[in-house]
């Protein structure tokens, strides 16, 4: 090799090093990446698709599925929420980094909760499909024990919700329904308005 050539490979050399160098360098931290910030890391039309199936995955296995909490939220009812949102957010994401592909995601949950909300308005069918129809529990001073079995709730628990409405006997019940959002709504015998459940306000204990 002569001396032209061989300096003209240990020149290649360098370059090709110096190259690499420098993409191992890690960007300074003064720098944004605005490319990898609003840019789109995974197809719009994938997102669009992979929150739709989530979210109605979910809203059937809520609708459908899950019994309906008699006006408050437990503990397990934390935890089993809480653990769904984990599970079903890869199943979403499809491991997206960027803020465009979140909005993305984030407007398709949303769009679909707006839709269904108007469709509900306007349909009749459609309502009846998101929000479940009142369910009695109590006619004429009896329980209806098959409609308790149908959503999982003990005498105690029913009873508990008919002291916060003053209620303590049952023969005072004309009919008592569970409705759509967990809350029970009692008709007296007598007419008279049933007490309203007190909220106590959070962090203050009773005097």
């Amino acid at each position: 090799m002569t001396v032209d050539a061989a300096k003209l490979a240990g020149g290649s050399f360098r370059q090709i090093v110096h190259s690499k160098t420098n993409q191992d360098q890690p960007h300074s931290p003064s720098m944004i990446d605005w490319s990898n910030l609003f840019g789109f890391s995974v197809n719009p039309a994938e997102m669009v698709i992979r929150g739709t199936v989530i979210y109605w995955f979910i809203f059937l296995l809520f609708r459908f599925v899950l019994r309906r909490d008699i006006g408050a939220i437990g503990i397990a009812d934390v935890m089993l929420v809480v653990l769904i949102a984990d599970a079903a957010s890869n199943g979403m994401s499809g491991g997206y980094d960027s803020i465009t592909d979140g909005c993305v995601l984030v407007a398709t949950i949303a769009g679909w909760n707006y839709l269904l909300d108007w469709m509900s308005f306007h349909f009749p069918a459609i309502r009846r499909l998101v929000e479940p129809p009142p369910l009695a529990l109590i006619r004429d001073g009896k329980l209806q024990r098959k409609a308790m079995r149908q959503e999982l709730i003990s005498s105690s628990e029913l009873e508990t919700k008919l002291r916060e409405h003053g209620i303590e006997k049952l023969d005072d019940i004309k009919v008592a329904y569970l409705e759509d959002d967990g809350e029970i709504s009692v008709l007296r015998r007598d007419g008279q308005e049933p007490e309203q459940p007190s909220r106590r306000s959070p962090g203050k204990s009773p005097v």
